[in-house]
Order: structure tokens, then sequence, then C-alpha cells
């Protein structure tokens, strides 16, 4: 019987070894993937930390946007002052501006704190004026033009506290801070706590934040996102509707249809160096062609949309490539061994099974295009929108913004208060992109096929 121990050619008093213990060179092996599994374990626990630092940085400055503080008191409603003819007419009462709304939302707030035993007479007037937003006049006067028939009344308004006394109630702002503070006062501060106490103020989640559109630099607790959700939902909407054809019918025929030559080799080659160009060359590419040269509106979700319809082409004929090669051949086969023809085999067998690798493509694209800023920025959507667009076509015409946009234009305002509004943002626009991968990835895990 042969000693499976002994190693051949070996003399009778060398060492022997077994294949039941390791060898040198076999430990030294193990120890190196060990360490690789050690090292592999770090890396990844290094990326999950640095996701946690980031989440736990934006959530930490932005969740507090989603709550403002407002003020709620009566403001008599003057005919004096509003309708001084009395005809109660619209026109008429528009040509009292804002400043003519303000002494009475002051009175107003007089009154309330004089019920309720709140001492101001220390307190200037531009100063307690200054505790509710400068976007309150304007609010106001919205409502009255609207509703001329309350003008002599006497009505219960919910104001907007002004950016600092917000940031109070959040710690961005404290007295110390406010001795240094031309925008605000510690008796400011002291008046904002007593009316708290008074149940006159008080901090809630704010809707406004999502559904109402920008405001200027001097009035950040009225700032909205309502304007860029729109205008980015208006530039999705293009983008699925001009890629989603395109890219699967450019797919179609290059897997499928067109002869493999030079010419096809230099369509696939260009058409992945286009999906490493920078996405701002883009944007140049559309100020150049569609609003140079054909003449399209700046700032418009249709220009954003063709421009990202641009960068996102590549990457869905790509992703709709490497879904029809992943059906088995197989399959095309015994479709045109039964009678079927090529485009038959095509429409009725192999693009139904790629489906869901095409969806899901489409939807990484789209959620790349919806982060998307540098283009955005050459094409004039960086202005300032307080107007909504209108509906459906019309709107896709109309000056717009968009959330990456939106983002870029906080950050660069100097009152602090737009930096937790940028972050709010961010969390906005994270829950549009992880809501359109996990789309994908249900896609993905319901319909894949595997063979």
């Amino acid at each position: 019987m042969t000693d499976l121990s002994a190693v051949p050619g070996t003399a009778g008093g060398a060492k022997k070894s077994s294949i039941l213990e390791a060898d040198a060179r076999t430990r030294r092996r193990n120890a190196a993937e060990a360490r690789f599994k050690v090292y592999g374990m770090l890396a990844v626990a290094t990326g999950v930390l640095a996701l946690i630092l980031l989440l736990i940085s934006i959530l930490s400055n932005g969740l507090s946007s989603f709550r403002q503080t407002f003020v709620t008191f009566d403001v008599p409603l003057s005919a004096e002052t509003l309708d001084p003819n009395g005809n109660r007419n619209p026109d008429e009462m528009s040509k009292v501006s804002t400043f003519g709304y303000s002494p009475l939302i002051l009175n107003g707030l007089k009154e309330a704190l004089s019920a309720r035993g709140i001492s101001v007479d220390e307190v200037p007037d531009a100063d307690l004026a200054n505790i509710i937003s400068r976007a309150a006049a304007a609010d106001l006067r919205d409502f009255v033009l609207a509703n001329p028939q309350v003008v002599g009344e006497t009505l219960s308004f919910e104001f907007l506290a002004n950016g600092r006394i917000d940031g109070f109630f959040k710690g961005r702002v404290t007295y110390e801070s406010a001795e240094r503070d031309s925008n605000v006062t510690p008796d400011q501060l002291r008046v904002a706590e007593a009316m708290v106490a008074a149940d006159l103020m008080e901090t809630r989640f704010n809707w406004g934040f999502i559904t109402g559109p920008d405001a200027s630099g001097q009035r950040p607790e009225s700032a909205g996102l309502g304007v860029a959700i729109l205008g980015s939902f208006y530039m999705m909407l293009v983008v699925l509707v001009l890629t989603l054809p395109i890219g699967v019918a450019a797919s179609i025929y290059l897997e499928e249809f067109a002869p493999k030559n030079r010419f096809t080799d230099l369509i696939e080659v260009n058409i992945s160096n286009l999906a490493a160009v920078p996405s701002i060359v883009f944007g140049i590419l559309g100020l150049a062609v569609f609003i140079n040269f054909a003449g399209l509106p700046q700032s418009a979700p249709i220009v954003g949309g063709l421009v990202l319809t641009l960068m996102t082409l590549p990457t869905i004929i790509i992703a709709t490539r490497a879904s029809l090669k992943s059906v088995p051949p197989s399959i095309r086969q015994a479709a045109l061994g039964v009678g079927a023809s090529k485009m038959q085999s095509v429409f009725h067998h192999v693009l139904p099974l790629a489906a869901p690798g095409i969806l899901t493509g489409t939807i990484i694209g789209l959620a790349q295009a919806l982060g998307e800023t540098a283009p955005l920025l050459l094409i004039g959507m960086v202005a300032f929108v307080r107007e909504y667009p209108e509906g459906l076509p019309q709107g896709l015409f109309d000056p717009a913004s968009a959330l990456p946009v939106q983002v870029y234009q906080w950050t660069q305002r100097s009152d602090p208060a737009f930096v937790e509004r940028a972050s709010g943002a961010i969390i906005v626009l994270l829950v549009f992109l992880v809501l359109m991968n996990a789309v994908a990835v249900l896609l993905r895990r319901r319909f894949e096929r595997r063979w």
C-alpha cells in the first residue's frame, strides 16, 4: 500500500508532509486570504461609516426646515385704510401696497400682546413688527384682494415668524448672538418667549416648505420647494417620454438588426464615450443648440428636459443592450425555428424578457438626471422664480427651477436660515432618489428571469 504522507523522491531520513497538516506555503496563503477578508470588511465599514456621517450631517441640519414658527392673532381690516371709497372693488383696493397693510398687522399684534398682559412699551415698533415675517403684509394683501367682502372686519390670521425668531426656537440664535446681530435684538427674543407662553406663537410642521415658492434673501422663513419640485417633475416627464422610446429603439437596432462592421463599432464606441462625458458639456451643447439656435426660452423645463435627455440616452442605451444580451440565444433560435420573423422573435419574445432590465436602467438613468445641476445652470435655470408654471403642455415653456438648482441657490445666500433650507431640500431630493432606486430594485427582483 502506498503511503500518502510520504513525498516521492525523498530520502528515508527526510521530513514527511501530510495532506491533513498545512505546510508553510498553505499557511501563508490562508493568512493572505484572512487579511484580504479583513481589508474588505474594513473597506465596507469605512464606506458605511462615511454614509452614516453624511446622513447624520444632512438630517441634523435639514430636519428642522420642515418645522416653522407661526404667530396667530386678530388683525382689524380697517376700511378707511384698505378701501377708502367703500366700493369693495379689487382693482381700486389693489392700489394699496403692502406698506398700507403693515400698520394693521402691527396694531393687531400690539392688541394681542396687551390682551395677554405682555408689556412691550420698551420695544420699538420697528423691532416689534420684525418679529413677524416680512412676507406677512403680502400674504394679507393677497387674502384681502381675493376676499374684498372681509374689509371692515377683525379676523384671526396666522403668519410666519421672522427667520431669526424661528432660529431662536431651533437653537440657531441665542441671546449672546442676538447682541451682535443687527437683524434681531434680545428684547425681540424675550417678547417671542412671552408669546409662546401666551399661546400666540408655536413651532410645528410646515407644509409651505414643500408646496410654497422660493422667497427673497430677506424672507428665508417663507422659502419653499413647490416651484422646484414641479419644474423637476416636468423635466423628468420630458426625459422619460424621449429617452425610453429612442433609447430602446436604438438599442434593439444595434443589438439585434445592425450589421457588425466598422461603422456600428464606431457608433458603439461613441455611445460609451458619451456616457463618460462631463454633464456640464451637455449644458454647453444645450445652450448653443436649444437656446441660441432653436430660440427656446431660458429656464424652461422643456430645455432642461432636452439637455438631460441627451445626457441620459447613453446610459439607457447601454443598460438596454445589456438586458437584451442577457436573454439566451436559444429564445431567439426557438422563435425562428417555429416560423417567426426576426422582428417577431425580438418584439414577442426577447423584448418582454428584457423588459425588467430595461425599466431598471431607465429608472436609474432618470434618478441620475434628477440630481444633475451643472447643465441646468448653463441654460438659466438658476434664475429666481416665484410663479408656478402652468399645466401641461404650456408649463413646459414657462420659467421654473429644479431641486438640485434650488439647493445650489440657497447655499449661495447669506442668511443662515437658507443653509437649513438647503439641507431640507437635499433631504427631499434624497427621498425621491431613494424611492426611484427602490422601484428599480423591486422591478428587477419581481420580473427578473434566471436562466
